[in-house]
């Protein structure tokens, strides 16, 4: 029987082939990223001095291990997204439920030190709680909230992934479904009786593993820790897309009936790499909570999960690396701009998306590839 190509689309002519992850190029690129991760960072933060140029701040290192928690969830978006053809505006309930799990374990980990002296966290004493409810069982060991923070989000997208896909629920219906879901569960995380913290969720943590957070040797141990993460789901984004099942997925993206013609079950294909971009949310939420101290149900809002597809559509989708630029562009123009200007933030971050949508369809990486091609051609 003869076979038809998959027709290409607007994100097919922009993703090129994946390099392979063992080229000479690729290897002195992950070289460099790990010097830099490892030796460079924890230098220039440590060890240099306070009063030289090349000192790398407490801030700075706070934020950067920040971003790159978004990175992280930029690239989850792009392998549903920019691969797949699935937009999420939920995403941001994944990263949120990680970071819960995250948080319940630092608040145990507080102990008596906190304001009521309790064994108790402080909010379950102020609402004159005796125990803590069932949700917070097995919550004094690491291990078992790690297990949590991919378990849970995963879990969620699994069984809400089964029925949207296999309902055949796809486009802006979907699309609208999950940004309904994380609302959904905003809210349902803002009543006290939920037993999260309601309104103010988790703060004031003071341990992690028995060794204090507030520390610049921590500090820079969890920042190091979020950017090995970082770059070990890229190299595996990159092993997935270069297989057969990534390959797959590109078809799906491009022309799902024609899959679906061809005896491929598009159903557990969806539903695989659906569930593995939540579970790598989890992830980055549990890394974001112990380095900016906090977690609340603002993390679930409907603006933190478009933010999340704006990193992506910024920096280029079907590229790997470039939600991960988007991340750090759009992020660190919000970092500025809303010390200089943070009445006009809002305008800047609505613009910025509209011009991208209207005049850098590939992204910054596409727009990179473009001026690189020209000067080539001449």
């Amino acid at each position: 029987m003869s076979t038809t190509s998959l027709p290409s689309s607007p994100v097919a002519s922009i993703a090129p082939p994946v390099p392979s992850l063992l080229s000479l190029r690729g290897k002195i690129v992950v070289a460099a990223v790990l010097a830099i991760l490892v030796v460079v960072i924890p230098v220039l933060n440590v060890m240099v001095p306070e009063a030289s140029t090349f000192h790398m701040s407490d801030y700075a290192v706070s934020l950067l291990g920040k971003i790159m928690c978004y990175a992280i969830c930029a690239l989850a978006m792009d392998l549903i997204w920019g691969y797949t053809g699935i937009l999420s505006l939920g995403h941001g309930l994944f990263f949120a439920l990680g970071g819960y799990a995250m948080g319940m374990y630092l608040m145990r980990q507080i102990g008596r030190d906190g304001v009521y002296h309790s064994d108790l966290p402080d909010f379950m004493v102020f609402l004159d709680w005796k125990t803590a409810p069932w949700t917070w069982a097995g919550s004094e060991s690491f291990i078992f909230q790690m297990i949590l923070v991919v378990a849970v989000p995963g879990l969620l997208a699994f069984i809400f992934g089964y029925f949207a896909f296999r309902s055949r629920i796809k486009g802006v219906y979907f699309s609208i479904i999950t940004q309904a879901l994380t609302f959904a569960a905003m809210l349902l995380f803002f009543r006290n009786e939920t037993g999260f913290g309601g309104n103010n969720g988790f703060t004031d943590f003071k341990r992690i593993l028995g060794i204090p957070t507030a520390t610049p040797s921590m500090r820079v141990t969890l920042c190091v820790l979020t950017g090995l993460v970082l770059l070990g789901f890229y190299l595996m984004s990159k092993a997935i897309i270069a297989s057969k099942y990534g390959r797959v997925l590109q078809a799906i993206r491009d022309a799902e009936g024609r899959v679906l013609f061809t005896g491929y079950n598009t159903l557990w294909y969806k539903l695989s790499i659906w569930t593995l971009s939540a579970m790598m949310c989890g992830v980055a939420g549990a890394l974001y909570v112990p380095q900016v101290g906090i977690i609340n149900p603002g993390e679930m809002s409907p603006a933190a999960s478009i933010e999340i597809a704006i990193w992506t559509a910024v920096g280029g989708r079907a590229t790997l690396i470039g939600p991960i630029i988007g991340a750090f562009f759009v992020t660190g123009a919000k970092s500025w701009f809303t010390v200089a200007f943070p009445e006009y933030w809002l305008y800047f971050l609505g613009a910025l998306f509209i011009s991208v949508t209207l005049f850098l369809p590939q992204g910054i990486v596409g727009l990179v590839r473009k001026l690189a091609a020209k000067g080539a051609s001449k």
